[in-house]
């Protein structure tokens, strides 16, 4: 465990992405948060699953495939969110909730956010405990019609609930399509 409960390598990614942010942001430009007046999203994502596994028998990389309903920004600047991922070993991971966007240019948006749910280990990864929480950031380009195209790195952990919480690190592609 690291910084605000996310692993170390998750921790160093969002750090890294925020730097990239930074530097990419016109010398004139100021940070904005949320993105008020978008619509609802669903975005779709593909990736890996435990990409770093440890050394427990069970854990091991699985290709991972994503769904969330973004409900854009309900309680400005947060915007909540739901969603469903599963793994080609047949894991299983409901969730819900709520992330901020920060703005560094007009169209490069960090967005990082936390969530909890219902894990189902399949035959793959287990975490420990039914109950997981997630956290993470995603980083994305946004179109003139608020579609994005970014990548997400999140970290799932129990929190010490069970006593086995191994955590896990994923990184995905992600496309938001809004909803008009």
């Amino acid at each position: 465990m690291s910084l605000f409960g996310i692993g170390k390598r998750a921790a160093a990614v969002a750090i890294g992405l925020a730097i990239i942010g930074f530097a990419a942001r016109p010398a004139a430009a100021q940070i904005v948060f949320g993105s008020p007046g978008d619509p609802p999203h669903i975005a779709l994502g593909a990736g890996a699953f435990d990409i770093t596994p440890n050394n427990h028998r069970d854990s091991h990389t699985a290709a991972e495939f994503r769904g969330e309903y973004r409900f854009g920004d309900v309680f400005w600047p947060v915007a909540p969110f739901l969603g469903v991922q599963g793994t080609s070993d047949g894991a299983f991971y409901g969730y819900g909730g709520f992330g901020v966007d920060v703005y560094f240019a007009p169209n490069l948006v960090l967005t990082p956010n936390v969530a909890a749910g219902y894990f189902a280990p399949g035959s793959g990864t287990r975490l420990g405990y039914p109950l997981e929480f997630r956290s993470g950031a995603e980083l994305a380009y946004r179109f003139a019609d608020t579609s994005r195209l970014g990548v997400a790195v999140h970290h799932i952990s129990n929190a010490g609930l069970g006593k086995h919480n191994p955590g896990e690190q994923e990184i995905l592609l992600m496309y938001s399509v809004p909803l008009r």
